[in-house]
């Protein structure tokens, strides 16, 4: 078995992660608790890890 998630699978998975958010009636505020506990995995409101980090560079 593979150690790590493979880019494709990741990104698989990340997609559909994203689609149950899109419909959430709190992403939002899933987001914010992503924020403000520093979440360091997974899709959070609608946003992956790195898309969190982006956007916290792009905020300051």
């Amino acid at each position: 078995p593979a150690t790590f998630e493979k880019k494709e699978d990741r990104e698989k998975r990340e997609v559909k992660a994203k689609s149950v958010c899109n419909g959430c009636p709190v992403r939002f505020e899933c987001l914010e608790e992503a924020y403000e506990i520093s979440e360091p995995f997974g899709v959070w409101g609608g946003m992956n890890e790195v898309e969190r980090k982006r956007n916290l560079v792009l905020a300051d």
